[in-house]
């Protein structure tokens, strides 16, 4: 079995809902969530004129590899209504790996760990709650020691 972070977040109709509702549906796909953090309203990233996220990390213990782990993830996402917009974009739901045990992965489809998580607050806030000593293992520092250094 593998551990994986996964940061949810969601701008569109009922947020904490739907970040629920993912957390149901992961679990009804065979996927055990073994912790999640609290639910966070955060600005938008990227796209700026949207409203506001709700984001939350959980940790999920999976014997899915990460091909597989996206291939479910895109499937609830679009089960909860999220549909194809711009890039950063308003959404119903986004799940999005951040870490898969140690692995480092980089292919067409999938990076482990997320490249863009040092940049982004929305995600090591609700994961440092709940794995502030989780060791990124391209850069060498904690999850907290990232956070504690974001500019």
């Amino acid at each position: 079995m593998s551990i994986a972070y996964i940061n949810i977040g969601s701008n569109l109709g009922e947020r904490e809902e739907n970040c629920r509702k993912a957390i149901k549906l992961l679990k009804e796909n065979g996927i055990a969530v073994k912790k999640h953090s609290s639910m966070y309203e955060t600005e938008p990233w990227g796209v700026k004129d949207q409203p506001k996220f709700i984001n939350m990390a959980i940790e999920v213990e999976t014997d899915k590899k990460p091909e597989e782990l996206l291939r479910v993830l895109k499937e609830i996402e679009k089960e909860i209504g999220r549909t194809e917009t711009v890039k950063w974009g308003p959404r119903a739901v986004d799940l999005d790996i951040i870490f898969y045990d140690n692995l480092i992965l980089k292919t067409d489809n999938l990076e482990i760990p997320h490249p863009l998580l040092q940049e982004r607050d929305f995600v090591l806030k609700p994961l440092s709650e709940i794995a502030p000593d989780k060791k990124h293992p391209v850069k060498g520092k904690t999850v907290k020691e990232i956070l504690e250094n974001f500019p």
